[in-house]
């Protein structure tokens, strides 16, 4: 008997086997049918903006550079923003080559600079010069070229135009 019990228990061995390598092959092949098929991200680009004053050509340090890129079908992807370093360059490797970059600048003291830049290669160079506020578009009068009247910045305080009148004297 002991040679019988050795024959079946071989022989459940052997089916239990079976049976889990049969599993195994029909679960891949499910997962091969049913599964999600892994989509290689696209290629990005190596993006460099420096921004410069434009009066002087020095960096402009902690400017907002603004990010937006645009797929193919003219859908904005939403917006990444990056402050520039002391040399006023600002680095991104996430927008995706073929696609179009809206890029915004805003910098203290300065007017805000807009434009798009098309990204058909792997590395793209940009440079945005920047300039004093200018006066707002009127329909009334031509501002071409005219200085902004409120010539402060946002971080200087107003001046009194009027000069206070002294104390009277105390009476006696």
């Amino acid at each position: 008997m002991p040679m019988f019990t050795r024959f079946i228990s071989h022989l459940a061995a052997a089916f239990t086997l079976t049976c889990l390598f049969a599993a195994a092959s029909t679960a891949s092949a499910q997962d091969d049918k049913h599964g999600r098929k892994y989509k290689a991200p696209a290629e990005t680009a190596h993006i460099v903006v420096l921004v410069l004053k434009a009066s002087n050509g020095k960096p402009v340090p902690n400017a907002a550079v603004i990010f937006h890129p645009i797929d193919k079908d003219g859908k904005d992807q939403g917006a990444m923003d990056i402050k520039s370093d002391p040399e006023g360059k600002a680095t991104l490797d996430l927008i995706p080559v073929g696609s179009t970059l809206r890029l915004q600048v805003l910098a203290t003291g300065f007017a805000p600079y807009g434009g798009d830049y098309d990204i058909p290669v792997n590395t793209k160079d940009i440079t945005v010069k920047l300039v004093s506020p200018r006066a707002q578009v009127s329909a009334y009068e031509d501002t071409t070229g005219k200085a902004a009247p409120d010539a402060r910045g946002i971080q200087q305080k107003a001046t009194p135009t009027t000069t206070p009148a002294p104390a009277p004297a105390p009476k006696q």
